[in-house]
């Protein structure tokens, strides 16, 4: 009997305790936590996600003038490693000659073959010549055979004279001709050689200029500095394996680390928010702890679509103050880009907000010993908390999640006409706004 006492009240406290703690789990599920209204600074801001680069920085190139040879894109071959530290003229990459080879190969016979044309040409102007010139000189001993039969024919009858200074006039006639035709011939043979060593020599400066760009596949640095691999389109690494274009062809930059800039992307729907000369808190996943100042410096015109992503984005540049030796280019940023900071405004958490109808928004506010649902107008937000611009006054209570059993009360609204509510709210004062050039001094600033 006693054992049975024992096992009874062991399980009446067993029972207990795991009510106490059901119920103490159901409680803490949905806690009903009440918080003042606060007033102080109010920092509006983008928070969005970059990457580090350098404001200078010095490319390395691959050949130059690659289109002239219908050379379009080069395979790296091999590529020294990412941060790497380089000093001038030591070695960086190698290109893949591949394609290079086959067209010296190719302007070599070009070569042979227009030289061969060349001296074929050569031969042929001066044989022709040759047979020009020797029939010059036949032709003027034609003219001294004509001559003599003329002065020999003095004592002939007229008939004959006559008839000699005819065969001599057509002589004289042949060989003038002759000399017309023979410089016409050597104008032609001239312009026949340019023709032929004008190709020779095309073809010549082909296959040197192939052979010197062979010289360009090894890459070397063209100043001191640490080597960062050149991204493409798409944000990739350029690295062995990847092909540049005869357009562009960078392989890699040697970035100056003295002058730093965050490049950062902002939706179509913020974008409006940001202006050159904002003051940006910039921290590094890399280093949770470090945290810097920049500005914004650059604010792209025409919006882009990044890849992966449905949204349209434009490109803001931020600059970055100060240095450090640990920051390396193509680290992740988190820059929170400050759009305006307001004094003496009142705020409270996103959380507590409710909206009725689609058109009221409200909050739990805590009145005595009762609690009632006090409508509010709302003005800027940043990702937790709102600015207040009438509802509330500094150090009311509000809830921060919605209170059971007054779903159903009626909202207690602001007093005015109605109609006016939009109007009012866009006439009501709003605290003072600090210059955009100037830094808070936290997220949300100091309490009155």
């Amino acid at each position: 009997m006693k054992r049975n006492r024992v096992l009874i009240i062991g399980g009446a406290a067993i029972v207990t305790i795991l009510v106490l703690v059901f119920a103490g789990s159901s409680s803490d599920a949905n806690p009903e936590v009440v918080i003042p209204v606060e007033q102080g600074e109010f920092i509006v801001d983008i928070t969005t996600s970059g990457s580090l680069d350098a404001k200078n920085s010095v490319p390395i190139k691959g050949p130059q003038g690659i289109r002239n040879y219908r050379i379009w894109n080069l395979t790296i071959q091999h590529i020294i490693d990412e941060g790497t530290e380089v000093k001038k003229g030591q070695y960086v990459a190698r290109l893949d000659p591949s394609e290079l080879t086959g067209k010296i190969k190719d302007a070599q016979l070009e070569v042979d073959q227009s030289q061969s044309q060349y001296t074929q040409t050569r031969l042929d102007t001066a044989l022709t010549m040759r047979q020009a010139r020797d029939e010059l000189i036949n032709l003027e001993y034609g003219v001294r055979e004509k001559q003599l039969v003329l002065d020999q024919s003095q004592f002939e009858p007229p008939a004959t004279i006559q008839k000699a200074e005819i065969d001599l006039e057509k002589a004289k006639r042949a060989l003038a001709q002759a000399k017309e035709n023979y410089e016409i011939k050597r104008q032609q043979n001239v312009a026949k050689m340019q023709e032929a060593a004008a190709e020779l020599q095309g073809d010549k400066n082909e296959l040197e200029g192939l052979q010197a760009l062979q010289q360009d596949f090894t890459i070397l640095a063209p100043e001191d500095g640490m080597l960062i691999y050149e991204r493409d389109w798409s944000g990739k690494p350029i690295k062995a394996g990847s092909q540049i274009s005869a357009w562009d062809p960078t392989v890699a930059t040697l970035p100056d680390l003295s002058k730093m800039l965050s490049k950062t992307y902002v939706n179509e729907v913020d974008i409006r928010k940001v202006k050159a000369g904002q003051p940006v808190d910039i921290g590094f996943d890399a280093f949770p702890d470090k945290k810097l100042k920049g500005r914004v410096i650059k604010v792209a015109n025409v919006g882009e679509q990044r890849p992966n992503s449905d949204a349209k984005v434009f490109e803001v540049e931020i600059e970055v103050f100060g240095t450090d030796p640990l920051l390396k280019p193509g680290m992740t940023t988190s820059n929170k880009i400050i759009t305006k900071a307001l004094d003496s405004a009142i705020y409270v958490p996103l959380e507590s907000l409710h909206s009725q109808y689609d058109s009221i928004t409200y909050v739990f506010k805590k009145q005595g010993g009762s609690t009632i649902k006090q409508e509010v107008m709302l003005g800027d937000a940043n990702s937790e908390y709102v600015h207040i611009v009438a509802g509330l006054e500094p150090n009311d209570r509000v809830y921060l999640s919605t209170v059971s059993g007054l779903q159903g009360d009626d909202v207690v609204l602001i007093p005015e006409m109605n109609g006016k509510r939009m109007q009012k709210q866009e006439e009501a004062p709003e605290p003072e706004a600090r210059p955009q050039g100037e830094f808070p001094q936290g997220r949300r600033g100091r309490r009155n």
